[in-house]
């Protein structure tokens, strides 16, 4: 089963590539709750060089509101996990498939949830592509 729903961009500049995904994700709705480092995090803390690796907690609050009304325990699976991450000269964006939540749950009520969460993600990467 794919959990990610991924797209490679041509941008060499990884910061206007990060600004460009925290807009096309803002203009879908989505904020910024957390920002994880890995690349910063890895080196400080083991001393391991990578290259630049960002996890982006993703939110829509009507959505995530949506979703815990159908399930308490769906925070496990919040906010939306989206990574922006070097490869070679290219910066893959990768989204974790908001279907998921129903898969692992098995619940029918977080369908549309993730119906419209996986729209607005795949229009936040198609802009992104397009630009």
């Amino acid at each position: 089963m794919s959990y990610d729903r991924t797209i490679r961009l041509a941008v060499t500049d990884f910061d206007a590539a990060t600004a460009a995904v925290r807009q096309a994700l803002a203009d879908q709705g989505f904020g910024i709750l957390t920002e994880i480092d890995v690349q910063a995090t890895l080196k400080a803390k083991l001393g391991h060089e990578m290259e630049d690796y960002l996890i982006l907690g993703a939110c829509n609050p009507p959505l995530a509101h949506q979703a815990l009304e159908a399930d308490r325990s769906i925070g496990l699976l919040l906010p939306c996990n989206v990574v922006v991450r070097r490869d070679g000269d290219h910066t893959l964006v990768q989204a974790l498939d908001p279907g998921t939540m129903v898969t692992l749950t098995g619940l029918d009520a977080l369908k549309p949830v993730a119906d419209e969460a996986t729209a607005r993600l795949d229009a936040a990467l198609s802009a992104l592509t397009a630009a």
